[in-house]
């Protein structure tokens, strides 16, 4: 039923592509955004969008054709591999089964310059496009850490034993912590607080507010960890077909849009404002705690990268680590 889905799905976008007619040098690339509509992280995407239609007029133009509700997240790294889609605003931890590599961009520090310059964002581009015929183009959100949000303030944090909701990302973190991480859907959350299903959730800084959390939200744990990370991706084929003058227009609105992501770190601190007013206080892990928190952080979401790839996963640590 799901593949049968899909495939309606595909042939959709594939009638959605060709009623709207290019002209005659302009390529249109159909698009899936892994987000909803409205949310914080489809919000830099969308404006990506609307500059590239903009200012690439006449050479390319991007027709998004759907969001989750389309396409399930964890299906758009296959579909961009196979050319179903040709442009996509996602997380390469929806593609980790396709690039474990590309969990190093949760784990960096660094900013996209420093990526850029030092050789880092050429390697993982360069994996990605040898494992999944997919091209980084570059990312949409940095300067923003996750948090482990819990439903209950505690009296004296322990982690082992929660029942957290988890994500590829850090699920080797939290079993280090002892955590019990549970994979549930973000549209049932809500619910599963609630009924106590699940202890908390593991969450960037920003976006609480967009599924409605904070009403079973009690607590934001200190300090935060990894950085989240979304961006765009293209179909391998589809970059192979673009000419020099089209990839350009793309390539020059994402260094536009990556340096204006570095908004994002003032953001997060207007979001703590917010979910305090809301009843969301925050717990603090004391100094000595904490840089075991963090290191722990490091060390575990770096083995997953390196035994994936003990060569060129060793060689990402040693560009994406400060």
């Amino acid at each position: 039923m799901r593949q049968r889905a899909l495939s309606a799905l595909f042939a959709m976008m594939a009638t959605l592509s060709a009623a709207v007619p290019a002209a005659a040098d302009e390529v249109v690339l159909r698009a899936i955004s892994a987000f909803q509509k409205g949310t914080t992280f489809f919000t830099p995407f969308d404006a990506f969008v609307k500059s590239v239609n903009e200012n690439g007029k006449g050479k390319v133009r991007i027709n998004l054709v759907g969001g989750p509700d389309a396409m399930p997240p964890f299906e758009v790294g296959n579909a961009l591999r196979g050319g179903v889609i040709d442009l996509a605003n996602t997380t390469a931890v929806y593609h980790a089964n396709l690039v474990p590599e590309g969990l190093a961009m949760t784990l960096t520090d660094l900013s996209m310059a420093d990526l850029r310059s030092n050789g880092g964002y050429a390697l993982l581009d360069e994996i990605h496009m040898k494992k999944a015929n997919i091209h980084w183009l570059g990312r949409l959100v940095q300067n923003m850490n996750y948090h482990i949000y819990m439903s209950k303030y505690p009296d004296n944090l322990e982690f082992k034993g929660l029942k957290i909701r988890s994500a590829p990302t850090y699920k080797a973190f939290f079993d280090g912590l002892g955590i019990a991480p549970m994979q549930t859907a973000a549209g049932e959350v809500f619910t599963a607080l609630e009924r106590g299903t699940i202890d908390g959730y593991a969450w960037p800084s920003v976006g609480v507010f967009d599924l409605g959390w904070q009403e079973k939200t009690a607590a934001r744990i200190d300090p935060g960890f990894y950085q989240v990370e979304t961006g765009i991706y293209i179909s391998g084929s589809a970059w192979k077909k673009l000419t020099a003058e089209q990839r350009a227009v793309l390539e020059e609105e994402m260094l536009k849009a990556e340096a204006a992501s570095a908004a994002y770190r003032d953001m997060a601190k207007e979001e703590f404002k917010r979910q305090e007013k809301a009843g969301i206080r925050t717990f603090a892990l004391d100094d000595t705690k904490a840089k075991a928190f963090t290191d722990m952080a490091q060390e575990e979401g770096w083995k997953p990268v390196v035994a994936a790839s003990p060569v060129e996963g060793a060689k990402l640590r040693e560009l994406f680590a400060k």
